[in-house]
Parts: structure tokens; sequence; C-alpha cells
């Protein structure tokens, strides 16, 4: 079954690997961008800021009818701003025109990290995801694990000689990685998968789940490197984030500044698994598997030269 989609996000890097697949399946895809994007994306484009409910829903009923609205769209910093901006308030302006043009379906791309939400951009999302579940349209919320592209940091480090950083001793956090491919094949088959309907769907990729320490000696052993590890100590984030919040209240930059410290802290000390509600402990085999490509195959074709990561504001290195 094939469908007309409205998608959001589909200039970042999930956002395009949904796009492609939406594409090879044969949906008829209309993106909605904040700003021209800076390539051709192959389909036609909406263009709105989000920031006026009226006038999206003006302009979506311009090119409607749509069967979905699939978001990938997220803030870029996570500084609590930002996040309030788009995490949430330009969701809600989105659910508020998808009520109005009655489109029947609405995908939302979040995050597992959602599940201890303790950061302004968490709370934001988590915000908007209890706004959708109550909404009455039919949902599908994925919160995806950790995707390749944030444990690609290390990489050039380690070709280079140098040592593979860790926080504390290598093995406080874990995490079951996915592919931008097997996650764009996941988020499709939400549309016509009836069992992924009105559903909360935690998701990571199709290996055992890996702590940093093992993502080290993983490249070490790729590259025929003997083992180089420096071991960094989690208060250092204590302290920095100490220092930027004083700062913080004669300068909004150290203000955010200070937020990107948190941020930073709760990536080094969490792990991205399914979280028991019962237990307050992540769970490796409760988290849901999917998709075929490995964190060795995606790390292999950096290291050949064959594919570049960009990566995002949350990065830590």
């Amino acid at each position: 079954m094939t469908a007309r989609i409205l998608l959001l996000g589909a200039t970042g890097t999930i956002g395009r690997a949904v796009l492609r697949t939406l594409q090879r399946r044969g949906h008829d895809v209309v993106a909605l961008v904040r700003a021209e994007p800076a390539d051709d994306l192959g389909v036609p484009l909406l263009k709105s800021k989000l920031d006026d409910a009226d006038d999206l829903s003006r302009l979506i009923e311009t090119a409607a009818p749509f069967d979905v609205v699939l978001s990938c769209m997220a803030s870029r910093s996570g500084v609590a701003a930002d996040a309030w901006a788009v995490d949430y308030q330009a969701h809600m302006n989105m659910l508020q025109a998808a009520e109005r043009a009655e489109i029947g379906h609405f995908i939302l791309l979040s995050s597992i990290c959602v599940q201890r939400p303790l950061l302004a951009f968490q709370q934001a999302k988590l915000a908007f995801e209890n706004a959708l579940r109550a909404s009455g349209l039919r949902y599908s919320i994925i919160r995806p694990t950790a995707y390749y592209k944030s444990l690609s940091g290390q990489v050039g480090r380690v070709q280079a000689g140098k040592p593979f950083l860790l926080f504390g001793n290598g093995e406080l956090t874990a995490c079951k990685p996915i592919s931008g491919n097997d996650l764009a094949d996941y988020i499709a088959d939400c549309i016509s998968d009836q069992s992924r309907h009105d559903r909360i769907l935690p998701i990571g990729g199709p290996e055992k789940a890996i702590t940093p320490k093992q993502q080290g000696e993983m490249l070490f052993a790729m590259l025929q490197k003997p083992p180089r590890f420096r071991h960094v100590p989690l208060a250092l984030f204590d302290i920095m984030g100490g220092a930027l919040s004083l700062a913080a209240l004669l300068s909004r930059h150290a203000a955010a500044k200070a937020e990107l410290a948190r941020i930073g802290r709760y990536y080094a000390s969490e792990s991205m698994l399914w979280l028991d509600p019962e237990t307050g402990r992540y769970d490796a085999e409760a988290t849901p598997s999917t998709g075929r490509e490995t964190l060795v195959d995606h790390y292999a074709r950096m290291i050949a030269g064959d594919i570049q990561v960009e990566r995002g504001d949350h990065a830590l290195f």
C-alpha cells in the first residue's frame, strides 16, 4: 500500500534516509522544510518556519490531501530555547494543522533517552509525545537507541594513532546502535504495519549491546593496532557544568554551554537501552532489535573512506 506523506526533517541524516526509503517504496512524498535545502531533495517542497499553526494549516491545504505526517525533525543543539521551540512547539503547530487537514496518522521519530528526562530537549520531546498520544490521531512514536553516527567520532583519532577516550572505566553505559538505513526501513514500515499503530516503539539494531570500551577494542582490532585507552573522569563534566551554571546567571551564552555540558554528562553516564520501569535499570535483552547492518560494517566503510559522517551538536567527541 502506498501513501501520500508529508515529511518533516527531510534534510537531516535520518530524514534523508527515510526519504530515500519512501521513494524506493513508491510513496508520494512532499517535504515540509524550514529553509531552502542546499541540494535538490527530489520531491516537492512546502516551506514554513512552523511557528504559526494557522499559516501552516493554510499551507498544507494547498497540497492536501495527505495520509500521513512523518516527522524526523529535531532541535539542532538541544539547549532549552531551541528544544521547546522545535521539539515541542513546532510539533504542536504541526499536530494542530494535521488535525485540521484530517491527516489520519502521525509518525514521530523521538529518542529512547526520554525514558529518563533530565534534560530540556528530552522534556520537550516527551511533552509532545504525550500531546500526540492524547490527540486522538493514530500515532506511531519511534524511540531509537544510539545511531551509528553517534559512535563514529573517535574513528579518526584511532586512525591517527591517538588513544580512545573513555569516561570512567568505559563500561558505565551500553547501547544497541542502529544504522540510518535500518531505522528508515523500520519507520517506513510503521505506515502500514497495524501492530505499530498507537504504540511507543523502542528500537535498536541487530547486534548485542556494546559498551564504549568494546567499541574501542573493535576499532583497534580492525586497524590492527594495540589497544590504547585514556580514561576521563565523569567529575570533569560536573566541574565544567558547575562553573558554567554560575556564569549562566550573567550570560545566555554560558547558560547554553552549561546545558551542553549537562547533555555530555548524560550521554557519558546513561545507557541508550530500554529502561525497565519497575527496576529502574536498563535492559539490553528487552531492547527490541531490527535490521541487518552492523557497526563493524559501518566502521569498515569509514576506515576505507567510503563514507564521511557529519555529527550533531550532541556529540561528545
